[in-house]
């Protein structure tokens, strides 16, 4: 039988169902447009990919550029669209089509020129985007073959297109689908979360050529509009502190296990727990210092592509996994490896 996926979108459904619920508080059109995409999470559809691909070695025939096409949908739920802007056009005076053409190619850009990854599936996988999505759709996701951005309802959310490392956090969803394929419950969705919002983040921080200090450690930071009192929708470097606001609630990641929730919603609670893994990724990565995808990151890539992480691997099997290629890659009792370690303590993965 042919796996199914669900959708991978970057705003949780504990925050949509909040803005959901805030058509009394002065956000009617929100409350509408959140209903909308709290619905569309509970699509199940057939992947067009085949699952669980392992990184491939890639030939030098591989075309190693973005290949990007960029389509409208016109504000329908139609995909993919018609296609608006192909690799190599110029502008086309859309923001959302030009943003998603740009996010697209720094997402590339980073795969590649840091770990010499073609596309997100190794192979160079062509990267296709619908941007106009439905009605204030309010969510961005990634669904087994392509991006598709909605443009926000202006009441809570902007357009999805702004932020980099939401374009970055989903085609991750991608990466990690052509490598360890975590499964999306519990704690190994949690980690499926966390990795796409760790190489979003550096996705940002190398198309700004910032270091761990210099980055601001937020995910889809300018997507709330200011009548919300909240800078992004997580922070890995101080988990639930994104945003504390009186119809929205506050952010309810937990940095370590002593705020685990065991909750069914979510898939097991994927978009809140992942809040640990987040938090000790940050840890590392600023104990280390400098480019982020050098350190932590490498360390990360490592582990997201070696044979001993396994679909259902929890927090404490995925540390341990990162505590390994941390000494294989930069040596035992390193900075590297004694980072990572400790990080991974200080949440409370490991004793």
């Amino acid at each position: 039988m042919t796996p199914t996926v669900c959708l991978r979108s970057v705003v949780p459904p504990y925050l949509l169902r909040a803005v959901a619920d805030a058509d009394a508080a002065g956000f009617p059109r929100a409350s509408s447009a959140a209903r909308t995409a709290l619905a569309s999470l509970d699509v199940v559809q057939q992947p067009k990919h085949e699952h669980a691909v392992r990184p491939q070695t890639v030939s030098g025939t591989v075309d190693r550029s973005p290949q990007r096409t960029i389509s409208d949908a016109h504000g329908t739920t139609t995909l993919p669209g018609d296609p608006v802007r192909h690799e190599g056009d110029p502008d086309s005076g859309d923001p959302a089509v030009d943003e998603a053409y740009t996010g697209l190619g720094d997402t590339h850009a980073f795969w590649l020129e840091v770990f010499d990854r073609v596309s997100i599936d190794g192979a160079g996988l062509p990267l296709d985007a619908t941007v106009h999505y439905g009605q204030d759709y309010d969510n961005a996701y990634w669904d087994g073959s392509r991006m598709v951005f909605g443009d926000g309802d202006g009441e809570v959310f902007e357009r999805f297109t702004i932020a980099v490392d939401v374009i970055g956090h989903e085609l991750a969803h991608g990466v990690t689908q052509y490598t360890a394929d975590l499964t999306y419950q519990g704690q190994s969705g949690a980690l499926n979360e966390s990795i796409s919002d760790v190489f979003g983040s550096l996705v940002l921080q190398y198309a700004r050529r910032q270091t761990a200090e210099q980055a601001s450690w937020l995910i889809g930071e300018g997507l709330f509009t200011p009548r919300v009192q909240g800078v992004a929708l997580r922070s890995m470097r101080a988990p639930g502190t994104a945003y504390d606001d009186p119809v929205l609630g506050k952010d309810p990641q937990p940095a370590t296990m002593a705020g685990y929730v065991e909750t069914t919603d979510d898939n097991g609670g994927v978009h809140t727990n992942s809040g640990i893994p987040n938090h000790a990724f940050y840890l590392a990565a600023t104990a280390i210092g400098g480019n982020a995808w050098d350190g932590a990151g490498a360390v990360w890539w490592d582990a997201l592509t070696s044979e001993s992480v396994t679909a259902s691997i929890d927090f404490a099997g995925f540390a341990g996994v990162t505590v390994d290629a941390a000494a294989t890659r930069f040596g035992t009792d390193s900075r590297e490896h004694t980072a990572v370690q400790q990080a991974w303590r200080t949440v409370g993965v490991l004793g």
